[in-house]
């Protein structure tokens, strides 16, 4: 931060990556950060609002309070004038920039990335930010966003694995063996509303304890580097991918075709995008087949998660 005005820090430059959830059995509870960023620019002004977009979902810079970063601004101003009794209210004015990288409704958490550097904006320009701890910055924006798994590794990077309890959302932090990622990303985009709807209201005990059972053995074989037929087993899923497939039937037959070959491919969050647990190498010889219409992302885990942005950063475009 620069100078203050009337309390408030004048600007703040946020990189927020974009996230994988569920990663095939670990429905609404897994996620994963990948190196794959937002940049968002708040500035503090001495009145109105101004919004510039560039990239993915920049024809929607004109939604003006609507736009879905000023309403988390906004939401963490109030959160931290209570908290603080500060009195100060909303800023005078704002300004916001975003370059934007992560493509929108393809299920690798560009909503997570919005909201989350939202929240690390306004607790580095309200004066009461460090009232803003990261555990109450998940809860936040778990609220906000209605589950926890996209926007846990947003906010603390690598593998996490999120709930919610008593207290509200909660998370805990892994450090994956696995470090390389695959993500077909195709060109058309899928609601998440859509998605969720087509999942049924109840679901057999043999499958609930088929998925419990294979998503603690993803926590292991990632975090140990159990790779081969483990990983493969541990990737597989009966709660929502098949019942999903109708909506993105395309990504379902590419996750079957790439797991038949061996590969532990999932569909990333609630999809269509596929995400494969392996280098892009290794799925060279079938990317010819795929014809048009797939964008191939080979892409690392981000170890950390969303941050403010300080000139020279090591974090990649």
């Amino acid at each position: 931060m620069t100078a203050e005005r009337d309390g408030w820090g004048t600007a703040v430059a946020i990189r927020a990556p974009a996230t994988s959830a569920n990663l095939g059995p670990g429905f609404d509870s897994l996620g994963l950060a990948l190196e794959l960023y937002d940049d968002v620019e708040v500035e503090i002004t001495g009145g109105g609002l101004a919004i510039e977009a560039t990239g993915e979902g920049a024809e929607v810079a004109d939604r003006g309070e609507r736009h879905l970063i000023v309403k988390v601004l906004r939401r963490a101003f109030d959160v931290l004038d209570g908290l603080a009794a500060t009195g100060l209210g909303q800023p005078p004015g704002l300004r916001l920039r975003c370059v934007n990288r992560i493509p929108h409704s393809r299920g690798l958490g560009s909503s997570s990335a919005a909201i989350v550097a939202g929240i690390v904006a306004a607790r580095h320009l309200h004066p009461a930010g460090d009232l803003l701890d990261d555990a109450a910055a998940l809860r936040l924006a778990t609220e906000i966003e209605g589950h926890p798994d996209n926007v846990a590794p947003c906010i603390s990077g690598g593998l996490t694995v999120a709930w919610t309890g008593g207290s509200g959302a909660r998370s805990v932090r892994l450090d994956p063996a696995f470090t390389e990622v695959t993500a077909f990303v195709p060109d058309q985009g899928l609601a998440t509303e859509r998605a969720r709807g087509l999942l049924p209201e109840t679901v057999s005990h043999g499958d609930a304890a088929a998925n419990a059972g294979r998503a603690a053995l993803l926590v292991a074989a990632l975090t140990q580097g159990l790779g081969g037929d483990v990983l493969l087993d541990a990737t597989a899923d009966r709660l929502h991918q098949d019942q999903r497939a109708p909506a993105m039937p395309e990504s379902a037959a590419l996750v079957g075709r790439l797991r038949a070959a061996g590969l532990p491919a999932v569909i990333s969050g609630a999809g269509p995008t596929v995400l494969v647990f392996t280098s892009a190498s290794e799925v060279d010889s079938m990317t010819a087949e795929l014809g048009n219409g797939w964008h191939i992302h080979p892409l690392n885990v981000a170890p950390r998660g969303a941050r403010v942005r300080h000139p020279g950063s090591d974090v990649r475009p």
